[in-house]
């Protein structure tokens, strides 16, 4: 158990490395990342969403999400689903991030 939760903890670190390039906040404090499942082949599924369906910059973060994830040695696939249900606002921003931003 114990070791599922260090690849965990693993996968949300690097995940942390992503950045939106227009926001100066990582997409995990940003409350990009719905869910992170991984199976019994340490198969990684990551549900995601956008600030905005129009981002232009959708196709940069999503690769970089998979890159950064896939990078994990333990790791053997990564999928990442984007959705936009629940759509996305500021009340999913972390503390850190509404802090960040000027929100509190």
């Amino acid at each position: 158990m114990s070791d599922l939760l260090q690849l965990e903890g693993e996968i949300v670190r690097m995940i942390k490395t992503v950045y939106d390039p227009e926001i100066p906040v990582n997409v995990y404090d940003l409350g990009l990342i719905y869910g992170v499942d991984i199976d019994d082949n340490n198969n990684v599924t990551i549900t995601m969403t956008l600030t905005a369906p129009n981002c232009p910059a959708a196709d940069f973060i999503l690769e970089d999400v998979r890159f950064k994830v896939e990078s994990i040695k333990e790791i053997n696939n990564v999928i990442v689903n984007l959705t936009f249900e629940p759509e996305w606002n500021k009340d999913m921003l972390s503390e850190e991030a509404k802090l960040e931003l000027g929100f509190l």
